[in-house]
């Protein structure tokens, strides 16, 4: 008898429910597998650079799983639709009995999991699924009426509350070392067809130990600062541990509780930059807990569906200039040439990018959202979706057309000596200060940087008709 370990988002041996799970139900004998799906990845806008990340991640995985005794193997099929027997094969050919997996809550995937376990419940075969991606289940949060929270602020007085009675939650230790039966190498592909493009792994090595790494350098040299300087695109003072929270890597458990000690057992006062931190931690969770209560929004829909008859623009010129950088915004270029270089984006800078798009140039949010996920190393559907939705003001929000960020008042504000700005716009490395934010006002502006391709005051006009000719917008 043995268990079927399926990794998935989840790709570290520490703090993994599922695999924990396993382990202590079969310890003489777990079998790992993970699938491989290219024509569902692209289809869910999975780039080079996330593709990159998740292969490196599965050889220090196989590792770390060998030094345990647990085998991984690969399933390589083209879509979720063609796993279930995939799996269930893999599990009869090695005398699995039962399979084991974290829960993931995007729409395809519940598809996905719900005819696996229909098909192995079938045959006979034991299916356990454990909560990994979020740290306070949906049903204990819920508002007075019994419905899942929409607004963020009394969602986070909940958590919290939740939290301070349950006390913080306990961390998994890695599964003892077993003696495995079968013990082969697998072939681990390096590239996959279809994703080739700019990769990083310079700028992000794969592994648990680099994501802890990461996490306690954070924690003891920039969590003290860090709601002070978080907005500041040009300094160094955010964790960047988002890529390894999206691939599983780091569990938000980990991270939680790590910060938790930290900021003197307390979740919202003391260290204000750690509870900062933790705030953003919450909002993390919150939009997951959104895609678990309002399944719409996993379907490509607003989460206020009345918004989705307002009337986007269709400006394929101005969209290809904000996705490569050169829409003649300063500080929207060097954050969209940032991501293009980097596969990844300061948050700050995702809201001004996303804001200006929607907002300015009036784009669908969705145009938005899917180049990001396309070029994102952090790609993460719930955050990115609930970020977009945000910015786009077609989210959770109180009241939300009216908030329009304007690019040029953002930089000069964190951006004041345009030293970002110079890093990834190299038409501007020359343009002083006092013209950096705003070159197309210059008595001589830049010869090869383009004039900003939107008025912004009048795009603020253009995005409060369009949102409060919406026939239900009065009913809000």
């Amino acid at each position: 008898m043995a268990a079927l370990m399926w990794f998935r988002s989840d790709l570290r041996i520490h703090d993994n429910p599922a695999l924990h799970e396993a382990c202590r139900t079969n310890r003489r004998n777990t079998l790992a597998v993970f699938a491989i799906c290219p024509d569902q990845w692209r289809e869910h806008d999975w780039g080079a650079m996330k593709v990159d990340f998740i292969l490196r991640n599965l050889h220090s995985l196989s590792d770390s799983l060998a030094k345990l005794g647990i085998p991984l193997r690969l399933i390589r099929t083209n879509r979720f639709t063609d796993l279930p027997p995939k799996l269930l094969n893999l599990a009869r050919r090695h005398k699995c009995t039962s399979l084991f997996f974290n829960k993931e809550y995007e729409t395809n995937e519940l598809a996905r999991d719900q005819a696996v376990t229909a098909l192995f419940e079938r045959s006979k075969l034991q299916v356990q699924t454990c909560t990994d991606q979020i740290i306070i289940e949906p049903h204990k949060l819920r508002t007075s009426a019994g419905k899942p929270y929409t607004v963020f602020t009394p969602f986070k007085r909940k958590w919290c509350k939740t939290l301070s009675i349950s006390g913080p939650p306990t961390l998994l230790s890695s599964p003892r070392k077993t003696t495995p039966t079968i013990l082969t190498p697998i072939d681990i592909p390096n590239t996959l067809k279809g994703f080739s493009g700019h990769i990083r792994p310079d700028l992000w090595p794969a592994g648990e130990k680099h994501a802890h790494r990461l996490l306690r350098n954070f924690l003891s040299r920039q969590a003290d600062t860090y709601h002070i300087n978080r907005d500041l695109p040009g300094a160094d003072a955010t964790s960047t541990l988002s890529p390894y929270l999206a691939a599983g890597v780091l569990s938000p458990r980990q991270c939680m509780v790590a910060a938790y000690q930290a900021n003197d057992n307390r979740l919202d006062s003391a260290n204000s930059g750690i509870a900062a931190w933790i705030n953003e931690l919450i909002w993390r969770e919150f939009y997951r807990h959104v895609l678990i209560g309002f399944p719409h929004v996993g379907r490509n829909l607003p989460f206020r569906l009345e918004t989705d008859h307002l009337p986007w623009r269709t400006d394929t010129r101005q969209f290809e200039a904000w996705a490569t950088g050169h829409t003649g915004v300063p500080i929207v270029d060097a954050g969209m040439r940032q991501l293009l270089e980097t596969g990844w984006m300061h948050n700050r800078l995702r809201m001004i990018v996303a804001m200006f798009l929607t907002k300015d140039l009036f784009i669908d949010w969705r145009w938005g959202q899917e180049h990001f996920m396309r070029h994102l190393i952090d790609g993460d559907f719930a955050s990115n979706n609930g970020g977009w939705q945000w910015s786009a003001s077609t989210g959770t929000d109180a009241a939300p057309y009216f908030r329009l960020f304007n690019p040029s008042t953002q930089s000069r504000r964190f951006d004041s000596q345009g030293e970002f700005i110079r890093r990834y716009v190299n038409e501007l490395k020359q343009t002083p200060t006092s013209d950096i934010h705003e070159p197309h006002k210059s008595k001589s502006p830049p010869a090869k940087y383009p004039a900003p391709i939107a008025d912004h005051r009048q795009a603020s006009r253009h995005v409060a008709m369009a949102f409060k000719s919406l026939p239900q917008w009065k009913a809000l």
